[in-house]
């Protein structure tokens, strides 16, 4: 138990108590230091499209502080399908998105007791039985994007297409996670799911995703290159092609992207300004500092962005048009 002085008495404070304290103070005005050391740009709004729960086996406790700690204002949690033991989960292998992340019910139930910070998405493996009505169940209760998708299929599949539909349906955005012969396979192809699905917001993510930000990466295998990079690769085309396609900067693979060619992701960040949305995708414990990804994700987007208006649509406007908050 641990207690806060006021007015010369001390009185008891809760674990949950102290964290909600903090994240006052996190978004408190002013120019100095508050509790977690951060400063008034923390304070600036931002939106993490991409975290969640269980991640790697951290408590909900340290979900809280690390999203605080980092500065984030509202969080979209992503839930990982029901554990199941067919071709998209590699036998079981990957269930729970292949981090021991928690599913529909416990984002839900996370988010309903910290609605002010905290979203939910919807997802379910696409090739069971009742997938559908699995996702659906939770956009009727809010959900605004379905995903992260990150499943042994085809990304053009006939499983696939269905989530897709309902998508279209209750007009929320996808969210995929793309990984050569691993996840959502023919990235190649996708451009006519964009095609065949124009109502429907994508979101691409991860290795392959990033990978082909890069005209001259051939070889698919490759899923964290370090090369300079000469514009023009897939994922640059769809961004620029298609209305309907966004890119979700987080993992190690988003802040590769941007560190492998730092000269490159300006003109990135500034070509593709409305279709960028900052995520962390984050499972370490700290929310700050060399070991906390989403806290270096945000640090490069201010370093690189050419202008404050470019580094505000990323890390806040773009995704709260795009999600509806």
């Amino acid at each position: 138990m641990k207690s806060l002085s006021c007015q010369n008495k001390v009185l008891p404070l809760s674990r949950r108590d102290f964290f909600a304290g903090s994240g006052a103070l996190l978004l408190a005005a002013g120019s100095k230091a508050n509790a977690f050391g951060t400063t008034k740009q923390d304070t600036e709004p931002i939106i993490d499209i991409h975290q969640h729960t269980n991640y790697a086996g951290r408590s909900q406790e340290l979900l809280l502080a690390h999203q605080r700690k980092m500065g984030i204002t509202t969080t979209i949690l992503l839930p990982a399908g029901t554990p199941s033991f067919g071709l998209s989960t590699h036998n079981g292998k990957t269930n729970g998105l292949q981090a021991k992340c928690g599913g529909n019910d416990v984002c839900y139930d996370f988010a309903k007791e910290y609605p002010k910070e905290f979203l939910y998405g919807s997802n379910e493996v696409p090739d069971l039985p009742d997938a559908v009505t699995e996702i659906e169940k939770y956009l009727k209760l809010g959900a605004p994007v379905i995903g992260e998708l990150k499943f042994g299929v085809a990304c053009d599949s006939a499983e696939m297409q269905k989530i897709y539909e309902l998508a279209q349906t209750y007009d929320v955005p996808v969210l995929m996670h793309w990984q050569f012969e691993m996840f959502n396979y023919n990235f190649e192809n996708f451009h006519k799911m964009l095609e065949k699905y124009p109502k429907v917001n994508f979101i691409g993510h991860a290795q392959t995703w990033w990978a082909n930000i890069d005209k001259n990466h051939t070889d698919q295998k490759v899923l964290y290159p370090k090369t300079k990079v000469t514009p023009g690769g897939i994922t640059d085309r769809l961004l620029r092609d298609y209305p309907n396609m966004y890119g979700d900067m987080s993992a190690g693979s988003g802040l590769l992207a941007m560190t492998r060619d730092e000269d490159h992701y300006k003109e990135f960040l500034s070509r593709h300004q409305d279709k960028l949305l900052y995520g962390s995708d984050c499972d370490d414990a700290e929310g700050h500092g060399e070991k906390c990804q989403g806290a270096q994700t945000i640090a490069m987007i201010r370093k690189l962005a050419p202008s404050k208006e470019i580094e505000r649509k990323i890390l806040f406007e773009n995704a709260k048009k795009l999600f509806k908050i």
